[in-house]
Parts: C-alpha cells; structure tokens; sequence
C-alpha cells in the first residue's frame, strides 16, 4: 500500500505509524501542510492518514490551508478513499462529516484509559483491541459523532473518543501513535497547557509514563493490521 499523511506542524509527525509503514514494507508520503505544499492527486495513495495539531478546524485566517484541507477531505471521503484521523485529523473528517467540534468540558492531557462501545467492541475495525486499554491524550477539543457515524469508544473526560463512517474513515481523538519522543516534542512546544485540571497530568508524570508508549505501539499495529485486513478485502472484492 501507499500512505499519505497530512501534517499540521513540524512536531506531530507519522511517529509509530510510520513505524508500522516500514514494518508492513508500505510506501509513504507527505504533505506538510504548514510549508504550503501542494496536496496530492487522490489517486495517489491507498490511505490518507491526517496528523495532529494545536490549532482548532475553524482557525481559518491564522491557517488558510484549512480550507482547502478540508475541502480535500470531502473529496477523499466522497471517492470512498481509507481515511484515518488523529487527534484534530479525527476533528477536521468529524466536521466534514456534519459533526460539530466543540471545546470538550475538560481538557485531556496525559494518559488515561479509553473504553469501546458495544459498537466498538462489535466493529471489524478494531478487532485485536481490548474492551478498556490506556491511551495517551492531548486535547481541548471535541468532536460530535456525524450523522451516519458510529461512536466507537469513549472516556471519563471525553465522551466521543472514536467514529467510523461507511467503513472507510476512522477517527481517532486519542494517541496510539505516539513515541516517548512524541510526548516530548508535545511538551517542549506546548507544554504551557500543562496546568492544574482533573484530566491534566503534570509533565513530570507524562515523562515517566513515557514506557507505556510500548504497550500502545502494540495495539496501533494491531489496529493498523485489522484496518489493512478490511482495506485489502475491499479491495479485492
């Protein structure tokens, strides 16, 4: 297969997925979007995957590529192509979607534990993944669930942490994706938001829990492997 993933900022990359890429011997692509490069032809890639960012989907004059992102997305999901959202990836396909994103009651910055729906746990998709498994999270935002959508999983301080639409688009407000060295660039470049709040974790903690990134590792390859799973049957049907 070939990857191509939409980057919002230099320091949320393809991280553990890309790590999957190399493992499973895809071929990847990007485009960094905060360079104003142009985006790709959509017969170009198998899997659209879409990044992180701190910025929100409706910050159009501080980031005029959104517009036409989002416009991309709509395109994407109209030709029926594999979509997987990030964070504010997963935000920006919810919005295109018809679903509102809003700020979420509590801010969620640090690692906790992220439980499937009925629809999750009866949802090809996530096969592999347990009922209640740990997560890490750094966001102030949240999406609702688009009309047509199934919510796949849910926290204490966010209710909507996953969707899927059409069995093609996954969205994801939590990380699996991320590295020990993810969280670290999340604290260098925005560890201001680090502050007292019942879902933030101080950085002294973020840091030594940095060993669980191995145990979310494990379920991104097992969740990337079930989503491969039904793009190839997909494909050959």
């Amino acid at each position: 297969m070939h990857l191509h993933f939409l980057q919002h900022v230099p320091f949320e990359d393809a991280a553990n997925i890309g790590l999957w890429a190399a493992d499973r011997r895809h071929t990847t692509a990007c485009t960094r979007l905060f360079e104003a490069e142009a985006l790709p032809s959509l017969d170009a890639f198998d899997w659209l995957v879409v990044m992180g960012g701190p910025m929100n989907v409706d910050e159009h004059d501080a980031y005029p590529w959104l517009v036409a992102e989002k416009q991309f997305l709509r395109d994407a999901i109209e030709k029926k192509k594999y979509i997987l959202g990030i964070c504010l990836g997963a935000q920006l396909a919810a919005e295109v979607l018809g679903g509102r994103v809003t700020c979420n009651r509590e801010k969620e910055i640090g690692w906790f534990p992220v439980r499937l729906t009925d629809a999750g746990c009866a949802s090809p998709i996530l096969a592999g993944l347990p009922e209640c498994f740990l997560a890490f999270h750094w966001h102030g935002d949240t999406f609702a669930i688009p009309p047509g959508a199934q919510r796949l999983a849910e926290s204490h301080a966010c209710q909507n942490q996953a969707f899927s639409f059409g069995g093609h688009v996954l969205g994801l407000q939590f990380h699996l994706d991320y590295s020990a060295e993810s969280i670290e660039k999340m604290l260098h470049h925005c560890g201001d938001e680090v502050v007292g709040g019942p879902y933030i974790q101080p950085a002294a903690a973020l840091r030594q829990s940095s060993s669980q990134t191995s145990a979310t590792t494990k379920l991104l390859f097992q969740l990337l492997d079930s989503l491969q799973t039904q793009w190839s049957r997909r494909t050959d049907g």
